[in-house]
């Protein structure tokens, strides 16, 4: 028997996105939207001067699944730059697509698994980590 799709552990995550409110004065705001399900997110990003995220700031419109992405998503951000989201995000979208079995090296994600029998949901998962690497990319040409 699988897993039920929407646990105690990823409501638990969905609601974790209100830890990480909005910040109106951060560096790089992004918006995003996923255009299967019309999952929304605005992703606030500061960085330090090596582009290594410092703080994230989120406002989410979407499903329990792509809240639960966000918080996981703000929750280990920092320390990390677009290199490392950039690997995180294949390695989620691999693991969605079936063509890698080991979990993807995120903390966490591991409580997203029932989500992979649910392609219609993969989007709402990656949208956090596609708003991440669209502020550091933007961060790295304006540099």
């Amino acid at each position: 028997m699988s897993a039920p799709l929407y646990n105690r552990d990823i409501l638990a995550l969905a609601v974790a996105t209100a830890e990480y409110l909005p910040n109106p004065d951060a560096r790089h705001r992004v918006s995003r939207r996923a255009p299967l399900c019309g999952s929304a997110i605005i992703l606030d990003l500061d960085t330090d001067e090596n582009g290594l995220v410092t703080r994230v700031g989120l406002h989410v419109e979407a499903c329990a699944l792509g809240q639960a992405s966000a918080a996981l998503l703000a929750r280990h951000a920092r320390g990390r730059g677009l290199a490392d989201l950039h690997r995180a995000r294949d390695q989620i979208a691999g693991w969605f697509a079936g063509s890698r079995e080991e979990l993807p090296d995120w903390p966490g994600f591991d409580l997203l698994a029932p989500a992979r029998a649910y392609p219609a949901r993969h989007g709402a998962i990656l949208l956090p980590f596609d708003a991440a690497i669209a502020a550091l990319e933007a961060r790295a040409a304006a540099a």
